[in-house]
């Protein structure tokens, strides 16, 4: 396999490893996040008029024609910044779902405007009892004349603070654990019927609770086909993940980084951290989960670009190692830094809680154990 970033990608990363070394200093992150909506409109405008927004889908939607490569150049260059803008939120979830299923209208009238950053989009999926199965959908949606009605809720909606459409996973048949029986539809946020609880979240982020209560939805907002969502849905997590992962490579590259500064620098019994033999093992340790998890990182994009069910196994295998060194760096890290490692003013602590909440989306380390080892 060629690991080489093609030219207009090494210009991608470089045009992003500068925006996130220009505004993204822990200051003025926390600034964005303890303020309405909880990050930079002016950010996501800059985005979008960079093209980044665009890489993901096809030219005739709009876009650049890019795939899972580009995201994870991206991503991991969010990750070294813990970026708040939502482009998981609106470009991988609710747009991943609607360019692989929504109609040529929905596209049309959705995607230009996503591109364009004027619009946002997010993916309702995850439900109280559903824990890290997606395929556990309680949400009903019923036919009714040309409308299909929608009864549920959500839990941990990313964004749906500031979505105008939600992509909301629904059961229309089946059993509530059926993979068969699933159905997507866009939701106008504004429609009646829909409450939303929204909060931030530990890592600096916002999410929401959202109620539907007998919301009507044209039979137009169907996003693939009826009964048939559960592989859009598949694909869109997967992608999730990659691009999770991509934004943790990027966080355990800043910890192990910043952690090798900090030890040549605090002295201790007159010699810097960094001579003593046992804490150079802990950081040499640091470096080769983060490397491991970079080099299983491409391995899964390029499998999932070339064959996405192929793929499966892989990204199973990724996610867990992901959650698994991603604790590793981050306990590794604070506990070298001291009783620093755990204040706020040092960025430490904020990656570090990051890379827990990565762990636990779209399943944690365990779950994804035990999904590939049944594979």
């Amino acid at each position: 396999m060629n690991f080489e970033l093609s030219e207009e990608q090494k210009m991608i990363q470089q045009s992003v490893e500068r925006f996130v070394q220009e505004n993204y200093d822990l200051t003025n992150r926390v600034k964005i996040s303890s303020e309405d909506p909880g990050y930079s409109q002016e950010y996501w405008t800059a985005m979008a008029e960079l093209g980044w927004l665009g890489l993901a889908f096809s030219e005739e939607e709009g876009g650049f024609g890019g795939n899972q490569i580009d995201t994870l150049v991206l991503m991991e260059q969010f990750g070294k910044g813990l970026v708040l803008e939502p482009f998981l939120a609106n470009i991988v979830l609710g747009g991943g779902a609607i360019k692989r299923g929504g109609s040529p209208a929905i596209k049309e009238s959705i995607l230009p405007n996503l591109i364009e950053g004027n619009l946002q989009v997010t993916l309702a999926y995850a439900e109280e009892q559903s824990r890290f199965d997606i395929e556990d959908v309680a949400t009903a949606a019923r036919e009714d004349g040309s409308n299909f009605i929608i009864n549920g809720k959500k839990s941990m909606v990313l964004n749906a603070e500031s979505a105008d459409k939600i992509v909301v996973v629904t059961r229309t048949s089946g059993s509530q654990v059926d993979e068969d029986g699933i159905s997507l539809f866009l939701v106008d946020a504004t429609s009646k019927g829909i409450e939303r609880e929204n909060f931030p979240t530990v890592d600096g982020l916002r999410a929401s609770e959202i109620t539907f209560t007998d919301v009507e939805v044209p039979s137009g907002n169907l996003i693939g086909e009826k009964d048939k969502g559960f592989a859009i849905l598949q694909a869109v997590v997967n992608d999730a993940i990659l691009a999770l992962s991509a934004e943790a490579v990027g966080a355990m590259e800043v910890l192990y980084k910043d952690t090798v500064e900090y030890t040549q620098q605090r002295e201790q019994f007159d010699h810097p951290l960094s001579d003593f033999q046992v804490l150079q093992h802990r950081m040499v340790d640091m470096f080769m989960e983060y490397e491991q998890c970079k080099s299983l990182l491409l391995r899964a994009t390029m499998e999932t670009v070339q064959d996405p069910i192929l793929a499966q196994r892989t990204v199973h295998a990724l996610k867990h190692l992901i959650g698994k060194s991603g604790i590793f760096v981050g306990e590794s890290a604070v506990q070298l830094h001291g009783g620093m490692g755990v204040t706020e003013e040092l960025r430490i602590g904020h990656f570090f809680k990051r890379l827990l909440v990565i762990d636990s989306q779209f399943g944690n380390s365990d779950f994804h154990l035990d999904k590939f080892t049944s594979l």
